[in-house]
């Protein structure tokens, strides 16, 4: 097993300026990371030429939290505003402004809450949030509104208010850990969570999304691995933006992982000036499957207050897209998805390699452009659900296919917008008569 501090000596002869005096136990030791996080101007100011921009960003009354544990604060080029590990973590004036159609709470969340901290908006899945707390803040954060806030943080109660409505709920079979960020929490109270997860007779998955790899991956030790492989099946999605995050200490916290049997997925968000070049993602991918990562999704930025210089056009994400389908291994390209707005859900976006179809062919081109003409079967005997046992099983349940499955399904006819009969009413001629007299 790969060892980080051993790692990180290969690495480097001692830590980076302006840390260069701090002993190697201190350095590696994830609680000394977060007990001497960077987070005003004057201390970003020892060791990198701070913008005007960034001044004023970090001055501002009431912005967004500022937290940087100094293991990232390393990865930054301290005399260049434009490098992509600075812009992810730097406040500037820029997130001061406002946008057309930003929105406090973009995704919904709220509103699909049924006990405060757990979020319900699909079917089957859950997600549980259980801390507003990180090791590093992300300036582009989707839940800007409550992340970072020490009066905000969801304690036992909120806990067990959570994994009371988990238990209640058979239909739900995959719980995802977020906030914030769990691996930020005591291990005892995750451990604790996870435990009584487990104990769920219908909860299959469970699912930890986290950073801390990331941002510390010295809190990635033997211990903590070894109390998350006790609740397999455990995935674990990371969030690596740009392939300088990959470094040997974050290399070395991955392998711990994966060598736990934990499988790894990553979720990047599209960030402009940080990963919107086809070239760096394609770099970013290969090193994430090289830790046994497998890109899963990239993420069109939300409107998210704070986060609008960030955004970029979805042609970028749709050409990026292009660079990878194609031009490097199917499990190394991630979905392109937009969260709708709204509480819609996460929509795949991708280039349209359908060109058209008739009942006797389906015209396809691949990457290159080349088009081709599959042959449909002459015969085909459907599917009949009520001879399939897997349909049968499901017999009765009300969440069996909506939208346009449903329709495919032969489970309903029609999907009518809202006030549609209304709007389409129509007046019989006694009726019209009865209007005309008045």
């Amino acid at each position: 097993m790969i060892d980080a501090v051993v790692a990180s000596k290969e690495h480097v002869a001692r830590p980076p300026a302006p840390w260069q005096d701090v002993p190697w136990e201190k350095w590696n030791d994830w609680r000394w990371q977060l007990s001497n996080r960077l987070n005003t101007v004057e201390e970003f100011g020892r060791f990198m030429r701070l913008t005007e921009d960034e001044i004023i960003g970090l001055s501002a009354p009431d912005h967004f939290r500022v937290d940087v544990t100094p293991y990232f604060a390393s990865l930054m080029d301290p005399d260049d505003p434009k490098c992509p590990v600075r812009l992810q973590i730097m406040p500037t004036a820029a997130e001061l402004a406002p946008f057309i159609a930003e929105m406090e709470d973009s995704l919904s969340e709220d509103a699909h809450s049924p006990v405060p901290g757990l979020v319900h908006r699909y079917p089957d899945r859950v997600l549980m949030l259980v801390t507003t707390q990180c090791a590093s803040y992300c300036r582009y954060c989707t839940r800007s509104r409550i992340v970072g806030d020490p009066t905000a943080t969801f304690s036992r109660a909120a806990h067990d208010a959570q994994i009371d409505y988990i238990a209640r709920t058979p239909q739900v079979r995959d719980v995802l850990l977020s906030g914030g960020d769990p691996l930020t929490i005591p291990q005892k109270v995750l451990e604790d969570i996870l435990r009584r997860l487990r104990a769920i007779p219908h909860v299959e998955i469970i699912r930890i999304g986290s950073r801390v790899p990331v941002f510390l991956p010295q809190r990635i030790t033997p211990d903590l691995v070894e109390m998350l492989r006790q609740f397999h099946p455990l995935w674990m999605n990371v969030h690596f933006n740009h392939p300088k995050e990959i470094t040997p200490d974050a290399s070395a916290a991955l392998a711990r992982l994966a060598d736990a049997g934990i499988p790894l997925g990553c979720q990047s968000v599209l960030l402009a000036g940080v990963n919107d070049c086809p070239n760096v993602m394609k770099e970013l991918v290969h090193k994430l499957v090289i830790n046994r990562v497998r890109p899963y999704y990239v993420y069109q930025c939300d409107l998210v207050h704070g986060a609008g210089h960030f955004r970029t056009p979805v042609a970028t994400g749709l050409e990026i897209m292009e660079a990878l389908r194609g031009h490097t291994s199917g499990y190394a390209v991630p979905t392109y998805v937009i969260d709708a707005p709204g509480g819609g859900g996460k929509i795949p976006v991708m280039p349209n390699y359908v060109i058209s179809q008739s009942a006797a062919r389906v015209v396809v081109r691949n990457y290159e452009g080349y088009m081709s003409a599959y042959t449909q079967p002459d015969e085909y005997t459907r599917h009949d659900p009520s001879t399939c046992p897997a349909c049968q099983r499901r017999a009765g349940e009300s969440d069996l296919q909506a939208g346009v499955s449903g329709l495919l399904s032969g489970q309903s006819l029609a999907i009518k917008p809202e006030g549609f009969e209304e709007t389409h009413q129509r007046l019989t001629k006694i009726e019209w008569n009865e209007v005309e007299r008045e």
